[in-house]
């Protein structure tokens, strides 16, 4: 499987991300050419070579028309925190300017904005998240990465919201760090269609430690933003005593990763890319960004969730953390719950069941179970609100023990199977029901009868 892995060992931010999926091979030309649909003034973005510790890759530079590179300020101690305002560390600054940059790097922002930032080809600064949210929506980008860049932003203004206690609609944010981060977050949705992988997984990402002085005052690392967009995934901290993982950088990895990786896993790498962050340090600042190609009948991941592989009496299996959400109903029709089944998969359950229960004073009624990662919590918990009539759910912490599987299509007119293994070795193999009724009803022959002839087509090939 086409695997596009992210490896946050010293954490991400956004301009470390766009380097490093160019330093994969993206090419920036292309890149630059989507990115001007925006219609946008007022920016240039260029990728030079450079080193952290040895390591060579690449980094992302913007710069801010009247407001010269704003990335290239090392060794300031200075931390930005605010929501895309990715400078970690140590400075005060109100939290409504989102801007990026510099993943760790940090620096004052107190030059002059009198040249307003970040407008389009009508004047306008696009500087609140309506703003944004309607030029995103307005230009002519690649659906998918116009799709997932509106994503990316949406997870950081409800981040944002919640902080600051007031409606997602009423985050604004800083005119110059608007479009920083419009061009980060767009930029690296942009690569990620270019290069189409079939699968994004990532490791534990690394946080940092330390503290942080925002307008709240002084806080740990995490920042509050950070701190919400994190949730529910693999973290760790303490190997940098820096803030190392900006809210773009923690939203697009809940954005984009379909899985986590925490225990050992099996797989072939055929090509690296290094994203180098701003700051220099002690230690390597840089994304590491690789393709991989899992073996699907060895010890790969899981298809969803954080995986781990763990060793029972027969051999090994997945072990995946999830979330199990449970609302009883009892006022909803069949109709409008196969609607709601319908909705939650759309949301990106990955499981949806109904099972008949008692209620109070003997009512019949339904329990609706949803299975699900972290990544698709908040979609999920609000598919349920608006779709169905409860009024409150349970959400209970669960694993979900499964084995390998790999996917395949053959047989008469390409009839998909399921392969299962175990400790490596394969299990067994199911025909997939739509194709073998599609092959009895097109030779007018029974379900087992299909299966017989599409096993003997596939053996012979």
């Amino acid at each position: 499987m086409k695997t596009l892995h992210f490896d946050c060992f010293a954490g991400i931010s956004g301009d470390m991300a766009l380097g490093a999926l160019v330093d994969l091979g993206l090419d920036p030309l292309l890149l630059r050419g989507e990115l001007e649909k925006l219609g946008l003034e007022g920016w240039k973005l260029d990728f030079i070579r450079d080193q952290r510790n040895g390591i060579t890759g690449t980094r992302a530079v913007v710069e801010l028309e009247g407001t010269g590179d704003h990335n290239i300020h090392d060794d300031d101690p200075q931390y930005h925190y605010h929501r895309a305002h990715e400078h970690p560390h140590e400075h005060s600054h109100e939290h409504e300017h989102p801007h990026e940059h510099g993943h760790p790097h940090g620096h004052p922002h107190e030059h002059s904005h009198g040249h307003v930032q970040g407008h389009g080809p009508g004047g306008h600064a696009h500087n609140s998240w309506n703003d944004i949210r309607a030029l995103i929506e307005n230009a002519s980008l690649r659906e998918g990465a116009k799709r997932r860049a509106l994503d990316i932003f949406t997870r950081i203004a409800q981040a944002e919201a919640q902080v600051h206690g007031k409606p997602v609609d009423d985050v604004a944010f800083h005119e110059v760090g608007a479009l920083d981060s419009i061009i980060d977050i767009v930029g690296t949705a942009i690569c990620l269609d270019i290069l189409n992988p079939e699968h994004i997984s990532c490791g534990e990402v690394e946080l940092g430690s330390g503290t942080v002085r925002c307008a709240h005052g002084i806080l740990p690392v995490p920042a509050p933003a950070t701190e919400l967009l994190v949730r529910g995934l693999p973290v760790k901290t303490g190997t940098f005593n820096k803030e190392m993982t900006t809210p773009t950088g923690a939203a697009i990895l809940a954005a984009s990763v379909h899985e986590f990786i925490t225990g050992p896993a099996s797989f072939r790498q055929f090509k690296t890319g290094i994203g180098i962050g701003t700051r220099k340090m002690d230690k390597p600042n840089v994304l590491r960004v690789s393709w991989r190609d899992y073996d699907p009948a060895g010890t790969s991941p899981a298809a969803e969730g954080t995986a781990d592989m763990q060793r029972g009496g027969s051999g090994y299996w997945k072990t995946e953390r999830l979330t199990l959400l449970e609302a009883n109903i009892d006022d909803m029709t069949g109709e409008s719950l196969g609607f709601l089944m319908e909705r939650l998969f759309d949301a990106g359950a990955l499981d949806v069941t109904f099972s008949p229960v008692t209620m109070k004073k003997s009512r019949p009624g339904t329990m609706v179970s949803v299975l699900c990662q972290a990544g698709k919590l908040d979609a999920l918990r609000e598919s349920l609100f608006r779709n169905s009539t409860t009024i409150g759910f349970r959400e209970i912490a669960v694993e979900r023990l499964s084995l390998d599987r790999k996917e395949t299509a053959g047989g008469f007119g390409g009839a998909r199977s399921k392969t299962v293994y175990l400790d490596g070795k394969e299990l067994r193999t199911k025909i997939e029901f739509e194709d073998r009724a599609r092959l009895a009803r097109d030779r007018g022959i029974s379900l087992e009868e299909a299966e017989v002839l599409i096993r003997r087509a596939a053996e012979s090939r």
